[in-house]
């Protein structure tokens, strides 16, 4: 593996982490939302991650030579809804009870979320640690020629 590399994995992993945090924002901002554009309460979203292969330019002259092993980056290739009920509270003062008096409340859940959160956050800290150690032995590296 090259350095050119490392640091598309790790720039890759960092892009996905930042996704997903955004997405974990979106359901802690949206946990009363009885009423979204699309009708009805909002659905919690979650996010799903896949490897993808990382060429570099030190692969591209191994592949010549057919002995080139791919490594592994991360991106998003889907965002789904929960399929989880969502929760339903008796208010029949609210403006969207139904005709029963009850209110759709999203599925989601303030205690699942923030360990998503922490979860992501100690995951783009990790990938922080190995980008700047990639930057480091590069640094090194260079250091050896002089």
């Amino acid at each position: 593996m090259d350095i050119e590399q490392a640091i598309a994995i790790s720039a890759s992993a960092l892009d996905a982490q930042r996704s997903r945090l955004n997405l974990i924002s979106s359901n802690l901002a949206n946990v009363q939302s009885t009423r979204t554009p699309e009708g009805g309460a909002y659905r919690r979203r979650d996010i799903v991650l896949s490897s993808v292969p990382v060429v570099g330019a030190f692969d591209e002259a191994l592949a010549a030579a057919k002995t080139t092993e791919l490594f592994q980056g991360v991106t998003v290739s889907d965002v789904v809804l929960d399929p989880r009920p969502l929760r339903q509270t008796y208010e029949p003062q609210h403006p969207d009870a139904n005709t029963e008096g009850y209110v759709f409340y999203p599925n989601v859940n303030m205690l699942e979320e923030t360990v998503n959160m922490m979860t992501a956050l100690r995951a783009y800290e990790a990938n922080v640690t190995a980008l700047n150690a990639t930057k480091s032995m590069a640094l090194k590296a260079m250091e050896i020629g002089k």
